[in-house]
């Protein structure tokens, strides 16, 4: 695969590289599910777990062992139990494509649904590039594309502002820059407590969803930082992306005087905004 988005699970166990074209969809507890929603070409699931030191290959042996469609085979680097499974619906006859592999205390279980005889050659580039993050260890802070979980992070930050504001000024709320103000009456009504981290936090994405509304070329991005994963506003013309915690909840811990809409003209000068990959470590495709 010459060029994809990276994708770092939740909690950070493992990254893979998947296709450009392709986007993150529900995929069930516990599986992570990607596939091309303008093309369809298959779909791509994914789950892992973790064990003991050697439990990527202790799982790949079991598989190999106790199922007598499996053969041994490798994927790029990858060593991989692979079965498959042919199955009609609708009159049309697809597989399921099936490979156990692991690296060190992971394993993995993937499988590719296409027609029957399509190419697998998508599913093969993403094992091949599977990754572990190994635990303790330091990485540097990452930007990659907005995953499905922080998607629910932003839709519940809008509707807990919403609701806030529909219930206690008796307005609507529309997600443009006029409802900053109201934003603000909120807060000036109280009853929040300065020690609601995600109250507040909901405030700065909030803003943020309000100005990805108003300007082009704003995108949402994840970051990746230690233990922090969180939703980030990115300015794609300019590299330069906007983190929604230092908006509001920064200046609220700090004890400092709040004004959303001040806060939300900065935007526009630039204040707020981290600079380029260099400085931030906005990898790859970002």
């Amino acid at each position: 695969m010459e060029k994809g988005k990276k994708f770092i699970s939740p909690g950070a166990w493992f990254s893979m590289v998947y296709p450009e074209t392709w986007s993150e969809f529900e995929g069930g507890e516990g599986a992570f599910l990607f596939y091309n929603p303008s093309e369809w070409t298959g779909n791509f699931r994914i789950s892992a777990y973790k064990g003991n030191p050697e439990y990527g290959k202790e799982s790949i042996r079991q598989e190999l062992d106790e199922n007598p469609l499996s053969k041994h085979m490798k994927v790029g680097r990858m060593a991989c139990a692979y079965s498959q499974e042919t199955f009609e619906e609708d009159g049309t006859c697809y597989t399921s494509h099936i490979w156990i592999t692991g690296i060190g205390n992971v394993a993995f279980e993937c499988s590719f649904t296409v027609p029957q005889g399509a190419s697998v050659a998508e599913a093969e580039d993403i094992i091949s590039s599977l990754e572990i993050r190994t635990d303790g260890k330091k990485y540097p802070p990452e930007i990659i594309p907005v995953r499905l979980s922080e998607i629910y992070q932003i839709n519940e930050a809008y509707e807990w502002v919403e609701t806030r504001v529909k219930d206690l000024l008796k307005k609507d709320f529309q997600g443009s820059e006029a409802d900053v103000i109201s934003m603000q009456q909120v807060v000036d009504l109280g009853g929040i407590s300065c020690k609601k981290r995600e109250a507040w936090i909901a405030f700065g994405i909030v803003l943020c969803v309000i100005w990805a509304n108003e300007v082009d070329g704003m995108e949402w991005r994840t970051l990746m930082d230690g233990n922090r994963e969180a939703p980030v506003l990115l300015h794609v013309p300019t590299g330069r992306w906007i983190d929604p915690m230092k908006l509001v909840w920064s200046k609220v811990k700090a004890g400092e005087t709040l004004s959303l809409a001040e806060t939300y003209q900065k935007f526009g000068e630039g204040e707020g905004f981290a600079r380029d990959c260099e400085e931030t470590s906005i990898y790859g495709n970002i």
